[in-house]
């Protein structure tokens, strides 16, 4: 029997894993993918997110093997530009999610943390109305049971124990689909990261390590639409047709096949039930315009081994946990949710968009400082 088990081994899961080993907690980590893996992604840490794995890590590892990025370009209809630098010596960085996920798990493995790789987790067990640990599929078709004193769910934004408690749900809007690729030969790329900002869509490109960039499509597609076209072809047709990232793109390549995924939008309605606790997007996932998705996610996994370690420690019951990581998680979230569900409708709308380029060419000092505050600077 392990003190905590937790459910996926991205970076949510890695940062809780990581803080309860350090604490001393037996902690085990299931993760249904091997690593490394790639995953759909900005490819960006914000100051706020590099900050975050400062208190834990030695980041210089991590700074070697990713690229600077300084703070943020904004571009809206009508050639609107907006640049925002972090400011004060800070910056993010660049880096691939199959290089940094991969980099974070073995951090937590090395921290004491017990990980298995292509186990998939796919229930809970009970005791009383508390969940006392997880099965899982083996090779062999076999159903095991593993043991825990606390469960942590960071199994992503389609978590199968967040969905299966009804402690999330997809909304019936907005309902926004993604498709990233990398490219090589993209002209006019600098140390900042690029959000350009459409009716009806944004597309955000990013420099990684390698000469490459990464772009990113998102827009609406509700049911009864009809279905989307291959991402290939989807994502160059919007690349094509933008007036600021056309000529950019004119002599790029695609490297490697695109990835979708979609609906996105998640809401959490809880932070767990007896037993469990939520973590990274399990606990919701909100569109990533803002890129601030992994400093979210990772302070989530800090604040679920906090109230995990006061379980373990006989300051908190097992089965009053998930309040209180609730009660933390809005006093630590709420403001930066307000701003990226303003933002989110504020896009949503051709009208918005319109209002927000006006705002932009009369006061491009407001739209700088949402850049900073978006990076958690």
């Amino acid at each position: 029997m392990d003190d905590v088990v937790v459910v996926g081994g991205g970076p949510a899961g890695a940062v809780t894993a990581l803080v309860l080993a350090r604490a001393g907690a037996r902690v085990r980590v299931f993760e249904r993918a091997r690593f490394p893996r790639h995953k759909l992604c900005g490819d960006t840490l914000n100051p706020g997110a590099l900050a975050l794995l400062a208190r834990h890590l030695d980041t210089g590892p991590l700074i070697a093997m990713s690229d600077p990025i300084e703070g943020m370009v904004l571009t809206g209809p009508g050639g609107v530009r907006v640049e925002g630098r972090y400011g004060r010596g800070l910056t993010g960085r660049a880096i691939t999610r199959s290089v940094l996920d991969d980099w974070l798990l073995r951090q937590a493995a090395a921290a004491g943390a017990q990980v298995e790789e292509g186990a998939r987790v796919t229930g809970l067990t009970r005791d009383g109305g508390v969940v006392t640990g997880v099965t899982l599929a083996r090779g062999d078709a076999r159903t095991a049971a593993h043991r825990a004193a606390i469960v942590i769910a960071a199994d992503g934004r389609r978590s199968a124990i967040a969905f299966g408690e009804g402690l999330a749900r997809q909304p019936a809007r907005p309902r926004r689909w993604a498709v990233g690729a990398y490219f090589a030969g993209v002209e006019g790329l600098s140390a900042c990261g690029e959000m350009h900002v459409r009716a009806g869509h944004y597309l955000g490109v990013a420099p990684v390590p390698g000469g490459l960039a990464n772009a990113c499509l998102v827009l609406p597609h509700q049911g009864g639409h009809g279905a989307l076209p291959p991402p290939a072809r989807l994502l160059t047709r919007y690349l094509a047709a933008d007036p600021e990232l056309r000529s950019r793109f004119a002599h790029a390549s695609i490297e490697g096949p695109p990835v979708m995924l979609g609906p996105m939008a998640v809401d959490g309605l809880a932070a767990g039930v007896p037993g469990v606790l939520l973590a990274g997007d399990a606990a919701g996932f909100i569109d990533p315009m803002t890129g601030d998705g992994l400093r979210l996610a990772m302070a989530g996994g800090e604040l679920a081994a906090a109230v995990a370690l006061d379980v373990l420690g006989g300051r908190l019951t097992v089965s009053r946990a998930h309040e209180a990581l609730a009660t933390r998680r809005r006093a630590l979230f709420q403001a930066k949710w307000r701003f990226n569900r303003t933002l989110r409708a504020l896009v949503a709308q051709p009208r918005g968009v319109a209002f927000a380029a006006a705002g932009a060419r009369v006061a491009p000092s407001i739209f700088e400082g949402f850049i900073r505050y978006a990076g958690d600077c």
